[in-house]
């Protein structure tokens, strides 16, 4: 890409191919697990899971600091001096790397931030969308090339559905006689983000298989996803099954290119083994 290189967190799961294609700055994230602290991607994800089966115990998910950015803006510049950084972060309302971003750019005048109110899938499919137009667009000037994050922004629906609530039960993030109540009925929540917030909007009864159908057809149309592609993010542990039949129900609704983006150590610490979700973007602005 001419004029721009994109950074992001490892927290965006962007997948490799993307990083290396698009020369994509990838901030760490970092986990904790007991005493000990990992970037975010140094481990396999299997370790968060058993860290959790044998402790009962979640591992500790930490943003990026300052530092962590400086050393990935400095390095850039000095590589590409006559480029500019746009750094298009994790969703500022949860977590702490877009201010240690903004606090390492301060006297970095070629670097701009802008929160894509995204985690994961989503915030990787905007990083990835906004090199694709650049690099179809070599002309495009800066104004026009923050219009284009904008609208990816505006228009970016993502949604996810956990197959267990231990973990978010564990995180304090659901009572346990909520989770209780849901294991009894066996009701999968659909969480959603929604300006920036992880926002669970409704419930599904039955099995993982069965409420992934259910999700599928209602978050296509709600928000009249476009059909040029769609994005489906999972964690470790959700069955080939259930991916066979995902692909299966894109196709038939039209949708001419499905992507596969699993989750890192800190988003599957949160959404635990099993997850499903889709990322897609409203109407025709691919």
């Amino acid at each position: 890409m001419k004029d721009y290189v994109l950074v992001a967190e490892s927290g965006a799961d962007i997948p490799q191919m993307y990083v290396e294609k698009y020369n994509i700055g990838v901030v760490p994230m970092h986990v904790g697990m007991g005493d000990e602290f990992f970037d975010d991607g140094s481990i396999p994800v299997s370790e968060v899971f058993a860290y959790y089966d044998k402790t009962g115990k979640l591992p500790t998910t930490v943003g990026s600091n300052s530092h962590d950015f400086e050393t990935v803006f400095d390095r850039i510049h000095q590589e590409f001096p006559n480029k500019h950084i746009l750094y298009l972060a994790y969703s500022s309302i949860t977590t702490v790397s877009f201010q240690s971003a903004k606090i390492a750019a301060e006297n970095r005048p070629y670097v701009t931030s802008i929160d894509t109110k995204m985690v994961s899938a989503g915030q990787a499919m905007i990083v990835i969308k906004t090199a694709e137009f650049i690099e179809a667009h070599p002309e495009a000037e800066y104004g026009e090339v923050i219009n284009k994050i904008n609208e990816l922004i505006d228009t970016c629906q993502m949604c996810f559905m956990p197959e267990t609530l231990m973990y978010l039960k564990a995180g304090g993030r659901v009572s346990n006689p909520a989770y209780l109540g849901a294991k009894l009925l066996n009701l999968k929540p659909l969480i959603e983000m929604k300006e920036g917030k992880l926002t669970s909007t409704k419930k599904y009864r039955g099995s993982m298989m069965l409420a992934m159908k259910k999700l599928f057809a209602y978050y296509i149309e709600m928000y009249n996803l476009d059909r040029e592609e769609l994005t489906f993010v999972y964690s470790e542990g959700l069955s080939e099954e259930i991916r066979k039949t995902a692909e299966r129900l894109a196709a038939e609704a039209g949708f001419k290119k499905v992507h596969w983006i699993p989750t890192g150590c800190v988003v599957s610490s949160h959404g635990g083994p099993g997850a499903f979700g889709i990322v897609g973007f409203s109407g025709n602005h691919l």
